[in-house]
Order: C-alpha cells, then structure tokens, then sequence
C-alpha cells in the first residue's frame, strides 16, 4: 500500500514565496488502532541521512499489514538544508538567531498538578486524550502569539505539533564525523535492544530542547505527578533521538539496515502486524554525564587516530596534532591522549581547529545492554 502525501505550511521566504514540508502518511489496514507513529529527518541541513531511512523504510511498509498510523516527515527543515557555503552545508544553526535549529521546541509550562486535579476523574484513556489534546492546543496558541515567534521557533512548533499527535516519535539525525548511536531516555532503556545501533546514550527524564525531550518529557511529568496523586499512569509516549553516522552522507544500503531496526521495534509495539526480530548485535550503552567531550588544548592541523566506535584505552593516541610554525621544536607534532578507557562517538568535521574545539565525543563507563 502506497502512503498518501500531504505537506504543510511553516513559514514564508523574504519574498512571500510559502515555505512548506512533504508529510507523507500510512493509514492502518481494516479498523486497527494501533499507537501511532511520528518520524522526521533532516532538522539540521547537512544531517541528509535520515531521508534515505525514511525511502527504504516507507519501501518496507508499503508491504506491511499497517495497525497504527504512520506519519513521516522527511526534509523536515528547508531552511536549514539550503543553508549553503560553497559545497558544505551549514544548517545547524538558525542563521537568524544562531539558535540550534534542534533546540527551538516549545517547554510547555503546565501546572501540573492543577491540570491533574481538573482531569482526575477520567479513565486513563480519556486522560491521556485530554492531555494530548492540551498540549497541541498549546502549540497551537504559540504559534498565534500577538507578537509573533522566529521562523526557527514557527518550524520547531509545527514539527512538534505533529509529534505531540503520536504515541512514538523518532528523530532522525547524524553527527559530523561519527557511529551511529541512540539517545535513550532512562525509562525506556530496554527498547534500545530493537534498533540496529551499537551504542545508547541513556538520557534523564528532562527537557533539554531537543524535539525527543520535547516529545516524551511531558508524559513522563505527567506520570510523575499522577504517582504521587496516588494513580499508577504509564507514560504514554516514547521518543528517540536516532544518530546514524556521519552528515553529508547518503548510503542506501546502510539506510535500510536502520530501516529494519525501526520496523524490528515498531512491530514490537504493534504497529505493523508483521514480526521483525531485531539484529543480533551487542549494544551498549552509557550515561549522559558519562559522555564526555574533549576539546583542544591547542589549536593546530589534527589527524583523527582513533575511529570512532571502536575501544580506546586510556593513554592510546587520540589524535596527532600537527603545528607547522613550531617545525624544528618539540611541539611540532604533539600526540594527544585521554587519561581513561573510552569510546570515541564522533569528532569534529575539520582538520584545522581552534585552542578549545570540541574535538571529539566519548562514551566511558560503559556497560552491556541487555538483549
């Protein structure tokens, strides 16, 4: 089955041309109801990969039994991919406000507790609907705000409301020079074990500005609130954030590799009827305050030794860095090290960096995930 199109509206170029969005949609088969799904690509310019993900997987859902609605959002910001500088893409940042393009969502300011208070009495379904239907009222009034909002804020918000419609959210990113990895929230560790990545960062339960957080901090709050009202609620959305390797980079065949591993957890959660058994791999995963990032002491040219998402003992060469203007001394070319056992997630795009470039990301402490 064929997905139908749609596509959406999120702002206007300086010269009143529309800016908008393809939306692209499965409908389930019969009157299922499964949880519905929301998946975009793309926010940062240069993170193209994501797109390739959404073909292969949209290839392997057109033969699928489909029991939950399926919403995907490739090439989810325009502004951002056609933010060119000679043959790189620089949209990572909103070039009007240098604001990260994936720290522009709405931090809904709910009280709580209140709002419990006036919905206690419904079931639990009804609630989760009424405090659904609250938060993408919320996006909503936003975005006519009588004093306007940014153009990367009106983007984040109209993604978001889309998002806040679904009980799965998947965000599909990259990193510069990087393995692919998954950001996790804690509470929902054991589903990292169905996507096709190695590594998961393992997330708190609070917002940091990126549309996962965006997505599942509510619910989580929510959940909290509700136990100490003496009510046992599941949180009722889950959200990942999706890293898969480097930007400026299209591989199909790798796209479809990932491209199972979201189908192998969206038949987990029963959003397709067909069984798809996840890849047998080891997965391991870390702590956000265990992701450490190392910057440079120097600035300089730097040969990337270490690969990424491979092991490195503490005191093996991370990078060399080479100074020409210190030829013939003693700092010409300097080996940099780091002082404990890693693995290297991602480093700088650049050969050429500044004193205090965040040169590369890694994970320590480490430990196996369960499979």
């Amino acid at each position: 089955m064929l997905p139908t199109t749609s596509s959406l509206q999120i702002g206007e170029l300086a010269a009143g041309q529309a800016l908008t969005l393809p939306i692209y949609h499965f409908k389930p088969s019969g009157k299922h109801s499964g949880p519905k799904v929301y998946i975009q690509a793309n926010v940062h310019g240069a993170e193209v990969q994501g797109n390739a993900v959404i073909y292969q997987l949209m290839k392997q859902l057109e033969r699928c039994d489909i029991l939950g609605e399926i919403t995907l959002v490739p090439l989810a910001n325009p502004l951002g991919i056609n933010q060119k500088s000679g043959e790189f893409t620089l949209g990572r940042f909103d070039p009007i406000t240098g604001v990260n393009w994936n720290r522009e969502y709405l931090n809904h300011a709910i009280d709580l507790p209140t709002w419990y208070k006036e919905h206690a009495e419904l079931s639990d379904s009804e609630l989760i609907q009424a405090y659904r239907s609250t938060l993408v009222e919320a996006c909503q009034r936003r975005l006519r705000n009588d004093w306007g909002v940014t153009t990367g804020h009106r983007l984040a918000v109209n993604l978001q409301a889309m998002a806040h419609e679904a009980d799965i959210v998947l965000d599909l990113h990259t990193g510069p020079k990087s393995c692919k990895h998954l950001y996790c929230p804690e509470y929902d560790i054991a589903s990292a074990q169905f996507f096709a990545i190695p590594y998961t960062l393992v997330i708190p339960n609070s917002f940091g500005g990126a549309m996962d957080e965006a997505a599942f901090c509510p619910w989580w709050q929510l959940s909290e609130v509700a136990k100490v009202m003496g009510r046992d609620l599941e949180i009722a959305v889950s959200a990942f954030t999706l890293e898969l390797a480097s930007q400026e980079r299209i591989c199909l065949e790798d796209a479809l590799v990932d491209a199972k591993g979201i189908l192998a957890y969206l038949s987990h959660r029963g959003v397709i009827a067909e069984q798809v058994e996840p890849a047998k791999m080891r997965r391991f995963g870390c702590y956000l305050k265990d992701y450490k990032k190392y910057h440079a002491p120097m600035a300089g040219l730097v040969e990337y030794v270490a690969p990424v998402g491979e092991p490195l003992a503490a005191g093996e060469t991370l990078v060399n860095l080479l100074r020409l203007d210190l030829y013939g001394s003693e700092q010409e070319l300097t080996a940099l090290s780091l002082p404990q056992d890693c693995v290297p997630i991602l480093h700088f795009a650049s050969a050429s960096v500044h004193q205090g470039t965040e040169l590369y990301k890694v994970m320590t402490n480490l430990f196996e995930l369960p499979h």
